[in-house]
């Protein structure tokens, strides 16, 4: 089976990083790997992993986006936008009743949401 392994995020502190995904995952389990000590957060089958950024790879919006499901889409967003994350992208209507957007982190990154927002009325296709 495929899936997402790991999902790297390049920042410039990684002490407020880490911090910051917590708070923003709360779902993610604190893991370490051994034996090298590497902490990461566990999602489902995704490690998320927050790095210091460099002069290969820098914080901020560039190339791909991982999109995050999320059961309900206002909320969500809401959510982000409280920890400060700032709308990037959207909101905009896709496939029938989801709806999805990008967020960007403190330091630029962006944070794709992807979900129903149930305080739309959708009509229902008959």
């Amino acid at each position: 089976m495929t899936y997402v392994a790991a999902v790297l995020v390049h920042v410039s502190d990684v002490d407020a990083g880490r911090a910051w995904y917590q708070q923003a995952f709360p779902e993610a389990k604190a893991m370490t790997s051994q034996p090298s000590g590497f902490p990461y957060f566990q999602i489902g089958q995704t490690q998320l992993e927050i790095v210091y950024a460099d002069e290969k790879v820098a914080t901020g919006a560039a190339g791909s986006v991982v999109y995050w499901n999320v059961e309900d889409f206002a909320q969500a967003l809401s959510y982000f936008e409280s920890l400060g994350a700032e709308l990037y992208r959207g909101p905009m209507k896709i496939d029938d009743e989801l709806w999805m957007c990008q967020v960007r982190d403190p330091w630029g990154n962006c944070i794709g949401l992807r979900g129903p927002d149930p305080t739309v009325d959708v009509p229902v296709n008959s």
